[in-house]
């Protein structure tokens, strides 16, 4: 073998176990790529699609899931609280419905299993939709074209398990793949800046990624709000909403515990924290810095945790 052959063999040899090192770092990596969903039945996916802009399945015709769940604007309506039937407000600010399916808990106080559980928060909160299974299914029923698609979606036509496992199956298909942080993850070092990966550096020095890892960077655990400083105390007007777990389980250790929330998508759905109560990335930062890690995070290493935050924007679904 020439000189060249050799050296083309080493370098070869040399790029495989750089671009191995490389995969297996990434791997071991605290976020997880964001899985593709396998699309479910097109009927009944069509079907839940309807029902989540469907205004009828509010007791006074005015609100959809649609409504607090906007799909143009990341799942989220960007109010601090949303507002429900006849003008009515909420007590806690709304999560985005995207990538929902793959919480380990529904609500920010973890009170619903799954999707389908909690489908009657909403649809039977006076403050929200407002209405009962009977008027709902009584309502449905006297439109003849939904019933149609019904029993051809569905062996045993409109029924309340069916309006659930339609908008089930609906939130499902609102999955957020390939971000560039995804494909950053899956090996393309090009797919995100210098700036985005020393961004992702800090979060995890700072140890944002103790509280927000696996494939929805968060959304799969408890956590208090304010574990080194209090923050309830600093903020003032504490209200039954900021109990958290709490109202669920009743137990003291549960008092101001939330479902650490998803950071996909997250620079689409401000305001945020449980309460709403800042507008921006950036202050989130801070504010999170200070009171769950302890840490006074300067403004030019939020400015880059930031960028990372934003990497995390995948496809957003169809309208």
């Amino acid at each position: 073998m020439s000189h060249f052959g050799l050296l083309l063999s080493v370098v070869s040899v040399v790029l495989s176990v750089s671009f191995s090192v490389v995969a297996s770092d990434l791997s071991h990596e605290p976020i997880e790529p964001l899985p593709q969903v396998t699309p479910g039945d097109k009927r009944v996916v069509a079907l839940g699609k309807r029902l989540f802009h469907e205004r009828k399945l509010s007791r006074t015709n005015e609100v959809s899931c649609a409504t607090c769940h906007p799909i143009s604007q990341g799942g989220a309506d960007h109010l601090v609280t949303s507002i429900g039937i006849n003008g009515k407000t909420g007590v806690i600010n709304t999560p985005t419905v995207f990538n929902s399916h793959l919480n380990f808990r529904q609500f920010w106080d973890g009170r619903a299993k799954s999707l389908s559980q909690q489908m009657d928060g909403p649809l039977l909160n006076p403050i929200e939709m407002g209405n009962t299974w009977d008027n709902i299914l009584a309502t449905l029923h006297r439109d003849k074209t939904l019933v149609v698609e019904f029993n051809a979606a569905f062996r045993d036509g409109l029924t309340k398990g069916n309006i659930r496992a339609s908008l089930v199956e609906y939130q499902r298909s609102l999955t957020t793949p390939d971000s560039p942080f995804d494909r950053w993850l899956r090996g393309d070092q090009s797919a995100i800046s210098a700036e985005v990966k020393e961004g992702y550096r800090l979060f995890k020095v700072y140890g944002c990624s103790s509280c927000h890892q696996g494939r929805l960077a968060g959304a799969n655990l408890y956590q208090k709000m304010g574990i080194v400083e209090d923050y309830f105390k600093d903020r003032g007007n504490i209200t039954v909403a900021d109990y958290g777990l709490f109202n669920v389980t009743g137990k003291e250790d549960d008092r101001f515990v939330f479902k650490v929330p998803s950071l996909r998508n997250v620079a689409l759905t401000s305001p945020y924290l449980h309460d709403g109560s800042q507008q921006s990335l950036a202050q989130v930062v801070t504010i999170m810095g200070y009171y769950q890690l302890g840490r006074n995070i300067p403004e030019s290493d939020a400015s880059k945790i930031v960028a990372f935050l934003h990497s995390l924007t995948g496809l957003q679904p169809d309208l």
